[in-house]
């Protein structure tokens, strides 16, 4: 079965405009409305979701996302309670891609290859791992690929050569290209640095490239 992210972003480019793909916290404000917050943003035109797993030391994530984090954990998320809040959202949409966003630690407790076969089973289709190690991305990226899951690499204008070959050997679905440095966040414009990267990433692959942290304005879309 193809999986849901190509097949919305070959829509997507077929319409020739970009991709929304809003993130959210589980669990915030409460777990009950995160399910609900989820749906009403697919119903109203969120081409994927991008779902953030709660974490107790979340080192990308500039103050409103560790806030609604702090928050969620306070409520009692943990990653077996994203999963429940994922088969919620399938029960209602089973055609929007949806993506894990989270920190390697909770996934290594929960154990990889128990996560990644439940999580296909209940219709998850990337997952994103800021903290990632250049060195399990082979083990996460054999998982993601016996189970249908799409291993999507964060890269920011700071990433090496070597880091850009090697996250792109393997990506699936699309890249997550990092439109500044430091922490998630609204900021006044984006890196200058952000098509250059876009253009070294083009020289390793052909996936599609989704930028992310602080696109705040109108203006980030548009350029």
């Amino acid at each position: 079965v193809e999986n849901r992210i190509n097949l919305k972003l070959l829509s997507v480019k077929s319409e020739n405009r970009p991709a929304l793909v809003p993130y959210l916290t589980v669990g915030y404000p409460t777990i009950k409305l995160s399910d609900e917050i989820a749906l009403k943003a697919l119903r109203s035109g969120a081409d994927m979701l991008e779902l953030g797993i709660p974490f107790s030391d979340p080192i990308a994530d500039g103050p409103t996302i560790q806030k609604t984090g702090f928050k969620a954990l306070e409520n009692g998320v943990s990653l077996s309670v994203c999963m429940d809040v994922l088969t919620n959202i399938r029960k209602e949409n089973d055609a929007a891609p949806i993506i894990f966003m989270g920190y390697f630690n909770p996934f290594l407790q929960y154990g990889l290859e128990r996560f990644m076969e439940e999580a296909s089973d209940r219709g998850l289709d990337g997952l994103i791992i800021p903290d990632l190690p250049i060195e399990e991305s082979v083990v996460i990226s054999e998982q993601c690929r016996k189970n249908g899951i799409h291993l999507i690499p964060l890269l920011a204008p700071t990433s090496t050569e070597e880091r850009i070959k090697s996250s792109c050997e393997h990506a699936g679905g699309f890249i997550y290209c990092v439109s500044l440095t430091g922490v998630t966040g609204a900021r006044e414009g984006l890196s200058a640095g952000v098509e250059e990267l876009v253009e070294k990433i083009r020289i390793h692959t052909d996936l599609p490239v989704l930028v992310g942290f602080g696109v705040s304005q109108k203006k980030d879309v548009e350029m």
